[in-house]
């Protein structure tokens, strides 16, 4: 795991090779230099500071020190801009890769953990490239540039002053898997507090009128309170850590200081040489003294390594297959076929579209009852591949969908989901997302054929209003119609409706779907699922769906002529009307 996590590290440092370079090598000059100053401090110490070379020393000393600070910022800079770039391109990557996987990821995963590790995560990752590394390398720097100045003095009093230290690196092995654990609960938990925040931001209409406030605060103080027993626990380890570190640093100044007395007295080492060890050995501490904040830094990069990795690790299920088909818009006609189509959705035992049999003309405008489970949704989600099933079983034009390209397939059809997404933006920019570049005569004629034009003119701004998250300024009527010029806009041969009109009035979605069936659509293939029998009547042919199975096809007349599910739906429906 550790080799692994170590891969992953070096791939995303790659690019940036050379600046990781040239501060690792400006690292090296400063260290180098840092090793060098001691010496001139010794030779001063021995020479009494006397006559002019004081001042030489002095001198030389600041020169010295003044080039070590601008070489040292050089190496933060490009260092800690290596961390900044992995920091980009690992969120653009997640990103890119969340718009690959298909929705029902996002099902199993919550949103507020995705975010958490596409910003919280990313962070440490960063930190990890930069601060940690930069303080591992110069480390490393500083004990192989120092160590052979304070063997060259005297090999005993070095070995002495760096005994403790081995030490130091038992305790922090012994510590390591502690504090990664404790580091991963820790972002485990800020994930869930993420995840309780969103929804409750998301849905603070319904905590307000069912009167949750209370609930949810205490909620999400449960949550708050996980995150900071998560956090103290780390915390304790840390504060007992780190003070070990530092106990064990001051022991190998006092073991210095003890005999080093000594070997003075004994004129074996001047007192230059003494000073100059001194020197070295607290180089040698703060290092030791940081390489606990380090620890803390690589342990929070490595669990958020492993966090990040399990997003690119999740492979889309539906994607396109080595020689998928290329179907440009303009050639599609809008005929759909199904031959057995069985779909059961992971985890059921029961399928939930079960060996259906259809065929819908291009141009036909088709509507789909039946009881809430029918199946009638899933079907709706299996003709863009928003669910996969397995070759053979549906076709466009004659065309598998599996083996078509998944970007022409969805181009050729417009989705339109009861749950009507906005974005907040402008309902311009809602109604044009499928074609951003659309013109403003195209924007207003969809809106008209969705029958939304009158009241956008009554908006504050008209079409330049921001409808706010999700749409949430609109009606439901106003969100599904504004969903269906949006779709309507892209001029796809086949538009589904799974229940897109829900939220609007009977007499609307009639004559809305009227328009569409008297040539409105330009020839589109309509499929229109509803509930709303007085709008799906006016459909070429519905398809009757119970348990999975299509159980009628026909026209409404001939529907009702039959003792079947559609006469119950009906009469249930002429009920429902006379008791409004």
């Amino acid at each position: 795991m550790a080799h692994s996590r170590l891969r992953k590290l070096i791939s995303y440092v790659a690019p940036y090779r050379k600046k990781m370079l040239m501060g690792i090598g400006a690292l090296l000059v400063v260290n180098l230099l840092s090793a060098y100053i001691p010496i001139l401090i010794r030779d001063s110490v021995d020479g009494s500071f006397e006559g002019n070379r004081f001042w030489f020393y002095v001198i030389a000393i600041v020169v010295l020190a003044s080039l070590m600070w601008g070489i040292r910022m050089l190496s933060r800079i490009w260092i800690f801009g290596v961390g900044r770039q992995v920091e980009s391109d690992l969120k653009q990557r997640i990103f890119e890769h969340l718009l690959r996987l298909e929705p029902s990821y996002f099902s199993e995963n919550t949103s507020g953990d995705l975010i958490n590790r596409a910003t919280s995560d990313v962070d440490n990752v960063r930190r990890l490239v930069g601060f940690a590394v930069l303080s591992l390398i110069n480390t490393l720097f500083a004990y192989g540039m120092t160590l052979p100045f304070m063997f060259a003095i005297d090999v005993r009093l070095a070995l002495l002053a760096i005994a403790p230290y081995p030490f130091i690196l038992m305790a922090v092995q012994l510590f390591s898997n502690k504090l990664r654990s404790q580091q991963q609960a820790v972002q485990e938990n800020l994930s869930d507090l993420s995840q309780l925040i969103q929804e409750d931001m998301s849905g603070i209409s319904l905590i307000k009128i069912y009167a949750q406030e209370d609930h949810e605060r205490q909620v999400f103080a449960d949550k708050n309170q996980r995150v900071l027993q998560s956090n103290l626990k780390l915390a304790r380890t840390r504060n007992l850590l780190f003070p070990i570190i530092e106990a064990l640093a001051a022991v190998s100044l006092l073991f210095l200081l003890a005999m080093g007395s000594r070997v003075l007295e004994e004129g074996i080492i001047s007192n230059g040489d003494f000073v100059a060890l001194i020197i070295y050995a607290q180089r040698l501490v703060f290092p030791i003294a940081l390489l606990g904040f380090t620890i803390t830094a690589y342990q929070r990069g490595e669990v958020s390594v492993d966090r990040v990795e399990a997003i690119f690790q999740a492979e889309p299920k539906i994607k396109d297959q080595p020689h998928a088909i290329s179907l440009p818009t303009e050639q599609v006609q809008g005929y759909l076929e199904a031959q057995g189509l069985t779909y059961t959705y992971p985890g059921s035992n029961k399928p939930a579209l079960d060996n259906i049999n259809f065929t819908i003309q291009a141009g036909e405008v088709v509507a789909i009852v039946g009881s809430i489970g029918a199946g009638k949704s899933t079907l709706a989600h299996v003709m863009p591949r928003l669910v996969d099933v397995s070759p053979g079983q549906m076709f466009l034009d004659g065309y598998d969908i599996t083996q078509i390209r998944l970007a022409d397939l969805r181009r050729a059809i417009a989705y339109v989901p009861q749950d009507s997404f906005l974005f907040s933006t402008t309902v311009a920019n809602n109604i044009a997302y499928g074609d951003p570049y659309a013109d403003y005569s195209l924007i207003t004629s969809a809106a008209k054929e969705s029958q939304i034009h009158p009241e956008i003119n009554h908006f504050p701004n008209g079409y330049e209003t921001i409808v706010g998250e999700r749409g949430i300024t609109l009606s439901g009527g106003q969100r599904q119609r504004s969903s269906l010029a949006r779709a309507l806009l892209v001029e796809a041969p086949i538009l589904i409706l799974d229940d897109a009109l829900s939220s609007v009035d009977n007499r609307t979605a009639t004559e809305i779907l009227q328009n569409l069936s008297a040539g409105g659509g330009e020839g589109k293939t309509v499929i229109f699922i509803t509930h709303q029998l007085s709008a799906a009547m006016q459909a070429d042919r519905l398809f009757v769906m119970d348990q999975g199975k299509i159980v009628q096809t026909g026209t409404h007349e001939e529907l009702l002529q039959q003792d079947g599910l559609y006469q119950q739906l009906w009469q249930q429906h002429q009920l429902e009307q006379v008791l409004k």
